[in-house]
């Protein structure tokens, strides 16, 4: 009872921490005179996948390496057919030609990119597969590219409703904010890893199980929140955005830090898990050239909702 308690309470802790720890750094940084943009590509955007990185840490560290993986894979799928699906059920989502053509297909080839890593046994006949920290580095070294590319399209964005954004806060109360968000990441990470290993030896189920359904749902809770009010308020732009850069950070950031902290065994059951990621990421950039050019309508969104709800039935009779 008290594993299941703290469990609910470190998803909380988790993205209240991040809120905490974004919102803290961001009045400091604006406080010493760092522009909004800046703040943006980094505080805001590291911030907002905090909790899949934490949790990846805690993971990592504790040689629980199918919930780290689990919970990016399952993370991206979640962000795709869930999130993206309901966003578009809520509102129709159109989206930009720079999104079609540029972050999708980077999304993609952030995927293609780790298959390979991962393919040893299918590739050369090797015992094992993994995630070594030389992986690890390429990924951040994708990453890097990924910011300069973002970097590159959004100087010459106006930034200013991100400045507005970013709260004005005094020194000692935005650096109470930052101790206590970090404080939140930390014990609501190590609680979440911590529960979702006594749920699988409890359940007789696998810590990838767990990774890929209830702690990556959780840990995408604050991509749901601001995707799906984003299509409440029409903001479409902002909806898709959050979603494929989470996906793009997922994977060349978190997981990228997770194998270079310590390398990630990668079991052969999750190259499905890979494969429905790829397939997800596809079924996204071709379903924005079926019906109306560039937008996920409705029925599409009501589809991507029930390939999850099959995927998840998949998950469960896989065990």
């Amino acid at each position: 009872m008290l594993t299941t308690v703290l469990f609910l309470v470190g998803f909380v802790l988790l993205i209240k921490g991040a809120a905490l720890l974004v919102d803290g750094a961001s009045s400091l940084a604006k406080r010493l005179g760092i522009s909004a943009l800046v703040i943006g590509l980094t505080i805001v955007s590291f911030g907002t996948s905090a909790p899949e990185l934490v949790v990846n840490l805690a993971a990592s560290l504790g040689g629980n390496t199918d919930i780290a993986i689990g919970n990016v894979l399952g993370s991206n799928i979640v962000n795709i057919l869930l999130i993206l699906g309901i966003s578009a059920i809520i509102y129709p989502l159109a989206v930009g030609k720079g999104t079609v053509w540029r972050e999708i297909p980077f999304a993609l080839l952030a995927v293609v990119v780790t298959a390979f890593m991962v393919s040893d046994t299918f590739l050369d006949g090797a015992a094992s597969s993994a995630l070594t920290r030389i992986d690890g580095l390429i990924l951040i070294s994708f990453f890097i590219i990924f910011l300069y590319y973002i970097y590159g399209i959004s100087k010459n964005g106006d930034s200013s409703e991100e400045e507005q954004a970013i709260p004005n806060l005094s020194v000692a109360r935005a650096s109470a904010m930052v101790v206590a968000g970090l404080a939140g990441l930390v014990v609501g990470g190590k609680w979440i890893v911590d529960g979702a290993v006594a749920f699988a030896t409890n359940l007789g189920v696998s810590e990838a199980l767990i990774g890929l359904t209830i702690i990556a749902i959780g840990t995408s809770l604050p991509e749901l929140a601001t995707s799906a009010v984003a299509a409440y308020k029409k903001n479409v732009d902002i909806a898709v955005g959050n979603i494929i850069g989470s996906n793009i950070f997922n994977i060349f950031w978190i997981l990228g830090i997770s194998a270079t902290i310590s390398p990630l065994p990668f079991q052969p059951a999750f190259m499905s898990d890979i494969l429905v990621t790829l397939a997800a990421t596809l079924l996204l950039f071709f379903a924005l050239f079926i019906g109306k050019r560039h937008t996920i309508e409705r029925w599409q969104g009501v589809a991507f909702v029930c390939i999850y709800v099959a995927y998840i039935v998949f998950l469960i009779i896989r065990g």
